[in-house]
């Protein structure tokens, strides 16, 4: 059995990660409804924030991000690291950025020229949708949550593919 060591460099980013918490962030959101981030004495006017499980917790190891994707920093834990005013103003953020309708029930999926065309009922209305056949943009994200991408980039979950009825499953188990 070879153990593997991770080398210098490995250590050193580690090490060197910026944990942003109330000590030294303020958060804020901006007149055009931007999330803005001060950092000690550096000002960031728009940020997004990036979720380490998106699929599975919303609230730890979460990456705060300028619009060019650098990253300015990691909040280990939304809980114990900010007030409960900070909290809701990062939780709105990141059900924004993550927002995915449940899909209720699936009527019915027609597959057409590398293009498939989903019927949908969903949490919030009927809703049609065309994904992109291939490059992952229906994957199970856990055993039984499923996520799909459509070309425009929203997303629309299944959160229990064993609650699916046969006729669903059937439909949607060539694209798992």
């Amino acid at each position: 059995m070879q153990i593997t060591v991770p080398n210098q460099s490995d250590l050193s980013v580690a090490a060197s990660m910026n944990y942003l918490t109330a000590d030294n962030t303020v958060f804020t959101k901006t007149e055009g409804q931007m999330l803005m981030v001060q950092v000690n004495d550096e000002k960031y006017p728009a940020v997004y924030l990036h979720c380490s499980f998106p699929h599975t917790n919303r609230r730890e190891y979460i990456s705060v991000r300028t619009s060019e994707n650098k990253e300015i920093g990691i909040i280990k834990s939304l809980d114990e690291d900010f007030p409960k005013n900070t909290v809701s103003l990062l939780e709105e953020q990141i059900k924004m950025r993550y927002f995915a309708p449940e899909i209720t029930k699936l009527i019915g999926i027609k597959e057409e020229f590398g293009y498939s065309y989903w019927e949908t009922e969903t949490v919030s209305g009927s809703v049609r949708f065309t994904v992109r056949s291939g490059g992952g943009n229906v994957k199970l994200v856990t055993d039984r949550k499923l996520l799909i991408i459509d070309v425009y980039g929203n997303r629309f979950v299944i959160e229990d593919i064993k609650h699916l009825s046969e006729k669903e499953y059937r439909l949607v188990e060539m694209y798992i």
